[in-house]
Parts: C-alpha cells; sequence; structure tokens
C-alpha cells in the first residue's frame, strides 16, 4: 500500500497516529476518565501482541495506545475490541477524550463524581468538530489532581460553607484546616474571608459540632488553559454551577469557538484576541 492511496486524516481522525516506522501507526483508544476494566485490559495485551510490538503506552492524558499497528491491520483490530466495549479514540482538530479523577466514589476529599460527569460530556461531544484540538478536563476538588487549569475547558468540584454561629464553640479547628487562611478565629468570633475560600469543603468536614455547612454543591469551570509551547493557565470563568448550566456553557463554548476561531487558534487565545467580556457575553446569557 503506497502512501498516495492512505487517506492519513481519516486515519487520524479514527484515532491512527502516524509513527516514525513507515507503515506503522499507533491506535489511541477511547477511553474515558483512565477507567478502564479488566476484561478489556486482557484483550488489549492479546491486540497489542497480535497487531502490534507486544506492549501498550499509556498517555499523559489517561489514554491507551497500542503502537507499532501495520497499516494493512487497521481495520482488522477494531474488531477484537468491540466486544468488550473498546472503540478508537480521536486525533486532529476535535473535542479530546475526556479526563477525570475518581472523586467521591473513591477518594476522601472528593466533593463531586467527575467519572459520571466524564461519561455524560463523552457520550455528548466525544470527537465533534473544533477548530483545534478541544481537551477537557474534570477534579473532583480544588486539590486539582486533574489540573483542570491546564484544559481548554476545566471543571472543578466545589462546596460554598457557611458558618452557624450558634452551633459554633470556638474551637479554632476550622481556621487550623483552611489551607486558604479564608478563616480567623479572634475575640470569641470566627471570620470568614470569601474572596480567598477555594470552596474545598475542609471547615464542613472537620467541624466537631456541624458549625460550617455545605449550602451548595457545584461546579467551578476553568477556561482556556494549554500546555505546550507557550503554556497558559485556564482563568476562573464561573463558580458552583449546577450540571445543566455546566452543559449549557460548554455547549455555547463550542459554538463560540467555531465561530470566532483563527485557523490554528486554542480557544484561549481565540478569546485573548476577541477579549474576555466578548466570551463572556456570548455563553452566559
Amino acid at each position: 500500500m503506497t502512501d498516495k492511496i492512505i487517506d492519513y486524516e481519516k486515519l487520524k481522525s479514527g484515532g491512527f497516529m502516524r509513527q516514525l516506522q513507515q507503515g506503522q501507526f499507533a491506535l489511541r483508544l477511547r477511553i474515558v476518565g483512565g477507567r478502564v476494566e479488566a476484561d478489556q485490559l486482557r484483550v488489549l495485551a492479546d491486540a497489542a501482541e497480535k497487531y502490534g510490538d507486544g506492549h501498550i503506552h499509556i498517555t499523559s492524558r489517561q489514554g491507551v495506545e497500542i503502537p507499532f499497528v501495520n497499516i494493512d491491520d487497521v481495520n482488522n483490530i477494531g474488531h477484537d475490541l468491540v466486544d468488550v466495549n473498546l472503540r478508537r479514540g480521536t486525533c486532529g482538530p476535535r473535542v479530546r477524550g475526556v479526563v477525570a479523577c475518581q472523586g467521591n466514589t473513591v477518594c476522601p476529599r472528593g466533593l463531586v463524581n467527575p467519572q459520571d460527569l466524564a461519561q455524560k460530556i463523552d457520550e455528548k461531544y466525544f470527537a465533534a468538530p473544533a477548530p483545534h484540538k478541544f481537551k477537557i478536563g474534570i477534579t473532583g476538588c480544588p486539590a486539582s489532581c486533574l489540573k483542570p487549569q491546564e484544559n481548554d475547558f476545566g471543571i472543578m468540584g466545589g462546596v460554598e460553607p457557611k458558618w452557624i454561629e450558634d452551633l459554633c464553640i470556638i474551637c479554632g479547628l476550622c481556621q487550623e484546616v483552611c489551607r486558604m487562611d479564608a478563616i480567623k478565629v479572634e475575640d470569641g468570633t470566627v471570620y470568614f474571608d470569601r474572596e480567598k475560600c477555594d470552596l474545598c469543603g475542609d471547615c464542613i468536614a472537620s467541624c466537631p459540632t456541624d458549625a460550617w455547612e455545605n449550602v451548595k454543591t457545584g461546579y467551578t469551570i476553568f477556561i482556556g488553559g494549554k500546555i505546550g509551547r507557550k503554556p497558559k493557565l485556564g482563568t476562573k470563568f464561573v463558580e458552583l454551577v449546577d450540571e445543566d448550566t455546566l452543559f449549557d456553557i460548554l455547549e455555547r463554548t463550542l459554538n463560540f469557538y467555531r465561530e470566532n476561531a483563527k485557523s490554528g487558534e486554542r480557544i484561549g487565545e481565540t478569546i485573548d484576541r476577541l477579549g474576555i467580556e466578548i466570551y463572556k457575553e456570548a455563553v452566559l446569557k
């Protein structure tokens, strides 16, 4: 098979990336939130031995790739994976696979369920066309293990704390556990600086008398982050929105990106060029 009859763009959209070796490709799988079932791992191992060189590559974005797939096997390898619901990934100017931590299903600090949200986002937006790559990352709390600030669209779980004076015994434990210096206990009372609070909920979890209450759980959204040659942290855009609002903002963000981006621009570069207020007006209707 010659280069002239290989549709590289089609292969790329289906998760096949060209290798240095002529006629060899790495197959990227569609892994959501880094979760792979045990039966899928067994089939992956068999496929790597049958179609590759016997090894699997774990990517920096919770992905799985099978390198050294021959061009003549790009159609065959999919048949071996479909029975365990392993599907091809994607590359190029599209919405990429969603990365996510385990959140409140496993982690003691988790405030939301990133795995569930990642599945919903993947079902609706995976491989959707975009002017450039569009990466989404979800983390379950402000510890930011999944680095939402480094994604085009980053999502972080959080809670809104409220101090209940009548239940407080002024023990000072909330001040001790607050990593942001948002709580001060002085002169027999508690002072809470909401501007410093990162919505982690440690004060709520640590209080022995339930004097800190969770009045709202939601998602903080970061926009425009990326790594690469010119890394840039995303801008905190909104705090503690509910799931419906999150999806509304994501939909309008993608529409804004498609309508306004120049060739080769990431969403953050488009927003920087037009101004954050233009973006805000378009997505916060």
